[in-house]
């Protein structure tokens, strides 16, 4: 919703300004120019990015205009289906999470968090590494390494819409300038009208790089930022997460593990100690 509310300003201001001026509205109205740019940005894309980036980068678009998932309510989840697990693990043995790792769908422990179970990638994260531990022989430094990796990897396979659609900012100014340059051409190429109607083609021609000003930075840079923005609080996931398994590898207390997660999560989403606290006594009073 911001995404619009975003562009609706954008939208107000340029052409509210340039209605308080004076401006003539139907001067801006170029289909011709905007199919130009729109044209050459959407062929630059295809041709600058395998398939593999253009679906992610169709897939992500439409999520934009959804809030994101990662709040609070989200990582409490996390750090209590982290504290059971690991309980659960020091109470009885690390072998007896191999039930709950190898069929998380049938096991009452994720099934209390849905919100989590319904996350395939960070399932995939969490269970491998589990794995990992139950197996046995594990060194935390190797798997503290490990998992830096894959973060790593995760991060930047989550950022390819983002960079994708950068570029495609970055150009469209330039594009901008080829319309623009296109229209000069046919002014020019029509030296005989009289002065008016040369000055109207001129001025047409100039709509091309206001246009390709205004979608980049206006409309498609924008994208390119939230984007980031939503892969960084991603990443939180996979970082509270990777900290309370390690913690707990290095032989902290369930408790005292989750409070390591805690504290890597931003500050506007992060639960206060007395909140992680409460929520983990209502854990352990469940079972």
């Amino acid at each position: 919703m911001l995404v619009l509310v975003g562009y609706l300003v954008v939208v107000g201001a340029v052409f509210g300004g340039y209605a308080l001026m004076g401006g003539h509205f139907g001067v801006l109205f170029q289909p011709v120019e905007l199919l130009m740019i729109g044209g050459a940005a959407l062929g630059a894309f295809i041709a600058g990015n395998n398939g593999k980036t253009i679906k992610a980068t169709i897939k992500e678009l439409p999520l934009l205009l959804r809030s994101s998932k990662h709040n609070r309510q989200l990582y409490m989840d996390l750090l209590a289906l982290l504290y059971e697990l690991l309980a659960k693990a020091r109470k009885e043995g690390m072998m007896k999470l191999e039930s709950d790792v190898e069929a998380p769908a049938s096991s009452e422990i994720f099934a209390r968090y849905p919100d989590i179970l319904g996350d395939p990638n960070m399932m995939e994260f969490l269970c491998d590494y589990l794995r990992l531990v139950i197996s046995g022989n594990t060194d935390a430094f190797e798997i503290e390494a490990l998992m830096d990796h894959e973060i790593e990897t995760i991060k930047h396979e989550a950022e390819v819409p983002s960079h994708s659609l950068s570029r495609i900012a970055d150009a469209l100014p330039a594009l901008g300038i080829v319309a623009a340059v296109m229209g000069v051409v046919h002014a020019l190429g029509s030296a005989d009208l009289p002065p008016a109607e040369m000055g109207a083609l001129i001025a047409h021609a100039m709509v091309g790089t206001f246009l390709g000003v205004l979608l980049a930075y206006g409309f498609v840079s924008p994208l390119a930022s939230l984007i980031e923005q939503k892969v960084a609080e991603a990443m939180k996931m996979y970082q509270c997460a990777k900290v309370t398994l390690l913690a707990s590898l290095n032989g902290y207390a369930p408790q005292l593990a989750v409070e390591f997660g805690r504290k890597v999560l931003f500050s506007t989403e992060r639960p206060t100690f007395t909140e992680l606290d409460s929520h983990v006594r209502e854990v352990k009073a469940q079972k």
